[in-house]
């Protein structure tokens, strides 16, 4: 009787370990966590100003340029991304988290984290102590073995960058490429991009090719929110109107059109819409 008790012990101490190793979190602990993040940033949410996409452009062009010179990513391609992930900076995430990529937690995350539903219900994403080390986060996410090839291309290719990041599985909307080429092109994004000589891009790409290769065989489980269809696509209803769409996200029509390459004023029931607020 002992022994049985003793295996039945170890047992459910066994699944309780393996259970929080996997990650496991209930919805009280979720809300709690959340709340102290909230809590702790309190004074900068409160004090939080929204953005529209030019001010938006403003504030962040200059980290965008720093990383573009230090690894490569097009400033362009960067901005336009940022502008997507974070409804320019007016997500939750970017208010709460400083987050502006949707950049999940890894296993070896130490730093802070808040709780949202995404693929799953109560997913983990990183928390930050300003937006610029989200951007940061953002470069180092984007050294990986399958979008290598994207930093052999120049600097300021941004259309091969948004076809390469498609095709790399950076994200699983096919109109992708052509969303980012629109606000690059819509905001004039590519007047921070900078060319490099040949003496120079062969430097960076030894450098952030052996960071690369460095990195391969390592465990990496970060993984970044692709397009989230509450934030980001919405689903034409009966009664709706390129108008009316247009003006629940705060975006003008031929914005709208533009995104979807959109010939004409049709849309139909069921049809999915990308949006930027």
């Amino acid at each position: 009787m002992q022994k049985l008790f003793y295996l039945l012990f170890i047992t459910a101490v066994c699944f309780s370990s393996c259970s929080s190793r996997k990650g496991t979190i209930s919805n009280g602990q979720v809300r709690r966590n959340n709340n102290t993040i909230k809590k702790d940033n309190r004074d900068a949410i409160s004090s939080y100003q929204s953005y529209t996409s030019l001010s938006y452009i403003e504030r962040f062009k200059a980290i965008a340029i720093q990383e573009m010179n230090q690894n490569g990513i097009p400033a362009s391609i960067t901005l336009a991304q940022g502008l997507f992930e974070s409804g320019s900076g007016n997500s939750e995430l970017a208010k709460v988290a400083n987050n502006h990529f949707g950049i999940k937690c890894t296993r070896d995350w130490t730093g802070k984290s808040y709780y949202k539903d995404d693929d799953s219900a109560n997913e983990c994403f990183r928390v930050y102590d300003n937006p610029d080390d989200s951007y940061r986060d953002h470069s180092a996410f984007l050294k990986r073995k399958n979008y290598a090839k994207l930093f052999e291309l120049d600097k300021n290719d941004y259309e091969g960058w948004a076809r390469g990041l498609k095709q790399a599985g950076y994200a699983t909307n096919p109109k992708y490429p052509d969303m980012l080429i629109n606000i690059i092109v819509r905001y004039h994004l590519d007047q921070y991009d900078r060319p490099e000589g040949e003496i120079a891009k062969i430097k960076r790409e030894d450098r952030v090719l052996s960071q690369i290769n460095d990195s391969i065989g390592k465990p990496n489980t970060d993984t970044l929110t692709q397009t989230r269809p509450d934030d980001k696509i919405y689903t034409v209803k009966q009664g709706d109107t390129l108008y009316n769409i247009s003006k629940r996200f705060g975006i003008t029509v031929d914005e709208l059109k533009a995104l979807n390459s959109i010939a004409d004023d049709h849309i139909a029931i069921g049809q999915k819409l990308v949006v930027v607020k």
